[in-house]
């Protein structure tokens, strides 16, 4: 991918003939992979960064199977697994580590014939670089706002801090939680914080109870822990401890209250933050907001979290923004009438993102639980749910509706 701190004076559009140029807002995971699946669909794209540089936070993610799938779709070979680990377990184990349920996420992961990648966001950020190498990447461009004319024909014009403007037949607002785009589109909103602080850390690590391509979440009273493999001996780890909104948005505690938080938790837990340097861990307040039914108008749609961003108790905040990305670009690929194609996308997107904003709320708000009645049953309904039961629901959420897989 190419890239440029600077670029002067006005940037124009295709003219007739040639192919419709699209205008990507943001660099992240959606918006790389977003650019990507747009190329493959026929369209000139420009990526406009807001940062100066890209340097993607030190947490880890888990790409699961539906992403893997929609990346896979774009044929643009994007092998996850060279750069991280594939998933082979997934318990959930009490706060001194005793088995509430192993998910039966490898039976599921065979049956579609598509991993699951546990990867850091740095090595993922790098695979979508690579497979978007070429595409026009504009860093330290912070946009604020655009235009649209009345005739869609003439597409749209961003504006940005330092005076310059890009004109594009699309925009795709892939600007993440607190989007330019969608703010233009809907007005000022409010975020709503979860009650709880998540802490984020990756870092060496060996343990008799790691095991390789494992994932494994600890639940306790307010609190959860969760150890991901990332490969290579890297550990992914992630806290959360239930607070008030006004102290998780500016936490200003240190690793010795991390350590209090889980003294007495599984040892592998407490001796993942003891090895962890304070400096590299990242506090991050938990927060989504309502979901959005309309996404766009004209020749502007959003995609990932600028579209719906949700809470993290699934890990399918990037695995919503890929399949958002893919599925734009099939939308756009050969359509003629561009904005009808982005309500398409917008409506084809709706209902699963929908379903998984609300499923990660109501999951986050169960695990959670500090109230001593709601936390017995809690793990009481993970440990009896019917076994075809859980398979169905995972199912779902692993498949990639437009993967051949779910065909």
């Amino acid at each position: 991918m190419s890239t440029e701190k600077e670029t002067d004076g006005t940037m124009g559009r295709s003219g007739s003939g040639t192919p419709r140029k699209a205008i990507v807002l943001g660099a992240g995971i959606g918006g790389l992979t977003a650019a990507v699946a747009l190329r493959e669909a026929g369209l000139d794209v420009e990526v406009y960064e807001r940062a100066g540089e890209l340097r993607a936070a030190g947490s880890g993610l888990s790409v699961m199977s539906n992403a893997v799938g929609a990346l896979d779709s774009l044929g643009v070979g994007i092998d996850l697994e060279k750069r991280g680990t594939a998933l082979e377990s997934y318990h959930v184990r009490t706060a001194r580590g005793r088995l509430i349920r192993e998910f039966p996420f490898p039976e599921i992961i065979g049956r579609l014939g598509v991993p699951s990648v546990l990867i850091t966001r740095p090595d993922l950020q790098a695979a979508l670089l690579e497979a978007a190498d070429g595409i026009p990447l504009t860093l330290g461009a912070t946009a604020t706002g655009y235009e649209t004319g009345e005739d869609p024909a003439d597409g749209v014009r961003v504006r940005f801090e330092d005076g310059r403007e890009a004109h594009a037949d699309v925009l795709i607002g892939a600007d993440g939680f607190h989007s330019v785009v969608r703010r233009q589109l809907v007005g000022p909103e409010d975020s709503q914080d979860s009650g709880y602080l998540c802490w984020l850390a990756v870092v060496p690590f060996a343990h008799p109870r790691f095991a390789p391509g494992s994932v494994t979440h600890y639940w306790g009273s307010g609190r959860r822990f969760g150890m991901v493999d990332m490969g290579g001996g890297r550990l992914y780890w992630w806290g959360t401890k239930n607070m008030p909104a006004e102290r998780s948005a500016h936490w200003r505690g240190g690793k010795d209250e991390i350590l209090a938080t889980y003294a007495g938790w599984a040892d592998e837990v407490q001796e993942a933050v003891r090895v962890t340097p304070e400096a590299d861990i990242i506090a991050v307040p938990s927060r989504d907001r309502a979901f959005l039914e309309r996404w766009g108008r004209g020749p502007v749609t959003l995609l990932g979290d600028a579209a719906h961003p949700m809470l993290t108790s699934l890990g399918q905040g990037s695995g919503m923004a890929i399949e958002d990305a893919v599925v734009l670009g099939r939308a756009l690929k050969g359509a003629t009438d561009l904005p009808r194609a982005l309500r398409r996308y917008e409506d084809e997107r709706r209902e699963r993102t929908r379903g998984m904003v609300a499923a990660s709320r109501g999951i986050s708000t169960f695990e959670q639980s500090e109230d001593p009645v709601r936390r017995p049953v809690r793990d009481a309904y993970f440990r009896f749910m019917p076994a075809r039961r859980l398979v169905r629901t995972l199912e779902e959420s692993l498949t990639f509706p437009l993967h051949p897989a779910a065909v």
